[in-house]
């Protein structure tokens, strides 16, 4: 039987490419491939058939490129560069995926797409100034959006960032909230404040904000506005109305680009009213400039279990 044996420099280096808590990375590359692989002290030997051998390989090299030029080797990580090896893209995936690494703050590490939807996902905002993000909860919508636009503030091609999201209840219950208005509407911009300093260290998002740099506002703070050199992100679009969509949309200005993230399955609008997203969908499909991304329940990136309920519902509410 054919077989190759891959040395590395140390034992410590194999152990950062595929050691991963919960998961044997080695294990599920043979059975990816159907070959046998062994690993000890330094070394991964494959045995098999020789495609399959040359694809384990190929995996294991991008994997180790990925590690030197910075990258977070993780499980879904380790995963989609399989996938990408087995669908035979065309372009080396680990050098793919490298090319979208965002560095969006010096005290925290680059942050790389982990699924084929988050890929397609980050070249889309990079290409298109109008980009609609559509999928479950757990896909990284918001989180990636943020890291977008962090990374434009830092290469300054925009001069600020705009994050908002409708605050459904901004009638009545906002009233019945303690304190003043900014109190408020906290409890509705807080998702955003989390994203925010899941990818920055507190102090600099709080001196950005303080300078103005970065903007958190609700939904209704956006009319009679003009946003220009801006990034601005659409939190919870599936919660917006039509009319509220349509204002979003039409406040873009010179130099600005933004993001719609959303989930219709989730919208918690009153009965018979029409979600901004869904017909935002229907009207712009085939606009220049605009571009769609469905995320699907593989995109997940939280819990294995949030991917198969996502799907069980799925199921459950198409039957």
């Amino acid at each position: 039987m054919p077989s190759e044996t891959i040395q590395y420099e140390t034992p410590e280096l194999l152990q950062a490419l595929t050691a991963q808590q919960d998961a044997n990375l080695l294990r599920e590359l043979g059975e990816a491939f159907n070959v046998h692989v062994t690993s000890r002290d330094g070394w991964v030997k494959l045995e098999g058939h020789e495609a399959g051998i040359g694809a384990a390989r190929e995996v294991l090299q991008q994997i180790e490129l990925m590690h030197r030029k910075g990258g977070q080797i993780s499980f879904s990580t380790f995963q989609l560069v399989i996938k990408s090896v087995t669908e035979a893209r065309g372009q080396e995936p680990g050098q793919a995926i490298m090319q979208l690494k965002i560095v969006s703050s010096s005290r925290r590490p680059p942050v790389l797409a982990k699924t084929k939807g988050q890929i397609e996902y980050l070249q889309a905002m990079r290409q298109s100034e109008v980009v609609f993000g559509v999928g479950s909860a757990g896909t990284g919508k918001t989180f990636l959006a943020m890291a977008q636009a962090l990374q434009c503030l830092k290469d300054k091609t925009v001069q600020r960032l705009v994050l908002t999201r409708p605050a459904v209840e901004a009638g009545e219950a906002l009233g019945f909230l303690p304190g003043d208005m900014k109190e408020k509407i906290f409890p509705y911009l807080r998702p955003l404040y989390d994203a925010l300093y899941d990818l920055m260290e507190a102090d600099e998002a709080e001196r950005l904000i303080e300078r103005g740099f970065i903007e958190i506002a609700p939904l209704a703070y956006m009319r009679g506005r003009t946003l220009k050199n801006a990034f601005i992100i659409l939190d919870e679009a599936q919660n917006t109305t039509t009319e509220q969509m349509f204002m979003f949309l039409t406040r873009l200005g010179i130099g600005s680009r933004c993001v719609i993230t959303g989930d219709p399955s989730q919208c918690d609008l009153r009965r018979g009213m029409k979600s901004g997203i869904v017909e935002a969908m229907q009207a712009l499909e085939d606009v220049p400039g605009v571009k769609f991304v469905h995320f699907a329940s593989v995109d997940v990136v939280r819990l294995p279990v949030v991917q198969r309920i996502i799907d069980a519902y799925a199921k459950h509410r198409t039957s």
